[in-house]
């Protein structure tokens, strides 16, 4: 903990990011009005999975955190995914 610095992020990247939420919460429930059939879900799947690394590496300061801690984070994103693959092919091929 000796080596910890202060990461101070400027308010103007935080609205950059809150627009970019913003707009791709736009993007998933437009592309929900759409039928695509299965790939309505995998649309929106890749789109939280963007959010979502918006919001861990900017909001959660991850990008300032160890290669080792990004690894870990990255590790439990792909188990994560791995679930969510397996859950959707049973579903798909029932």
């Amino acid at each position: 903990m000796d080596n910890e610095k202060d990461h101070i992020i400027p308010y103007s990247k935080f609205l950059q990011v809150l627009a970019i939420l913003i707009l791709l919460t736009l993007t998933s429930v437009a592309a929900t009005k759409i039928y695509l059939g299965a790939l309505t879900v995998f649309i929106a799947l890749i789109i939280a999975t963007i959010k979502s690394t918006f919001v861990t590496r900017i909001f959660m300061h991850l990008k300032f955190e160890s290669r080792m801690f990004n690894l870990m984070v990255a590790g439990v994103a792909l188990l994560i995914a791995l679930v969510i693959i397996v859950t959707l092919s049973d579903y798909l091929f029932r």
